[in-house]
């Protein structure tokens, strides 16, 4: 499949589920059975270049007209797991978000209302046809969720710091089981000990998310993008799920001194990745 250009876009992160095949329906199964012994597959770069192309058009396509057939493969001890990527459906609801992170004449000027009506009804039909409708990803820019790093453990962190044209690698994989598991334990602290809250709420939403999965799928925190733009020696200094653990274990403790101290290692990490951001 050709790529839509070379040009690396940067700035994404991800959170995504692999579920095995036996999840699917048979129809959809047979179709990723076929799809996973594809010898090449494309990227989550190349799916990003696709939607950045969408939109140049006059006027612009702010989700695709299809839903993308595509999706990442893993085999975990034998099993084959997939992670569509369900290009609409992501863009539809990314759309719905954009005009609380952007002031409106931005947003109209990258697109105009009669795209965005049109494309909120489409939404909305989709919807009344499939109900139960998810994606399998998530995904953030300039920034990985602090509630996402609960999700994982600094065991399961993996990096790679490349070489020459092969970017540097940053992520996690956890068991379903272990996810969740981490998810209802951290809740369990924080309403002990904080006030509600965006890490809380962050957290119930995720949960309920995890929740809609097959219990042996797999769960992937990847930084993306986000590394083209972050020095290699920050990436393999970074070890925020071990900050954000210890944070709620000390909290679990009583020990608010430690638990402040975790904080501060994360804030300060990630002020100097937002920091980059406004410099750009």
């Amino acid at each position: 499949m050709p790529k839509v250009s070379s040009v690396v876009v940067p700035y994404a992160t991800y959170l995504r589920v692999y579920e095995p095949l036996a999840a699917f329906p048979e129809r959809e199964r047979d179709h990723w059975t076929r799809y996973a012994r594809r010898p090449e597959r494309p990227s989550y770069q190349d799916e990003l270049r696709r939607s950045l192309a969408d939109l140049v058009p006059t006027p612009p396509i702010p989700v695709p007209v299809q839903e993308s057939a595509d999706a990442f493969v893993l085999e975990v001890d034998g099993v084959v797991c997939v992670c569509p990527w369900r290009t609409r459906l992501r863009g539809w609801q990314a759309l719905q978000e954009l005009s609380d992170e952007l002031p409106k004449p931005v947003v109209d000027a990258m697109l105009p209302p009669v795209v965005r009506r049109q494309a909120t009804m489409d939404y909305e039909r989709w919807l009344a046809r499939n109900p139960d409708g998810r994606p399998w990803i998530r995904t953030a820019t300039w920034q990985v969720p602090l509630n996402w790093f609960v999700l994982v453990s600094d065991a399961e962190r993996r990096f790679e710091k490349g070489s020459g044209e092969i970017p540097p690698m940053l992520r996690y994989r956890t068991p379903m089981v272990q996810a969740r598991r981490r998810v209802a334990r951290a809740l369990r602290t924080l309403k002990d000990t904080v006030a509600e809250g965006p890490l809380i709420d962050g957290l119930l939403d995720v949960g309920r998310w995890l929740e809609e999965f097959h219990p042996r799928s797999l769960v992937e925190l990847d930084y993306g993008g986000l590394v083209h733009t972050v020095p290699a020696a920050d990436l393999e200094d970074d070890h925020s799920a071990a900050d954000v653990a210890a944070g709620i274990e000390a909290l679990r403790q009583g020990d608010g001194a430690a638990a402040g101290e975790a904080y501060g290692r994360l804030v300060e990490r990630w002020r100097a990745v937002r920091d980059r951001r406004s410099a750009n």
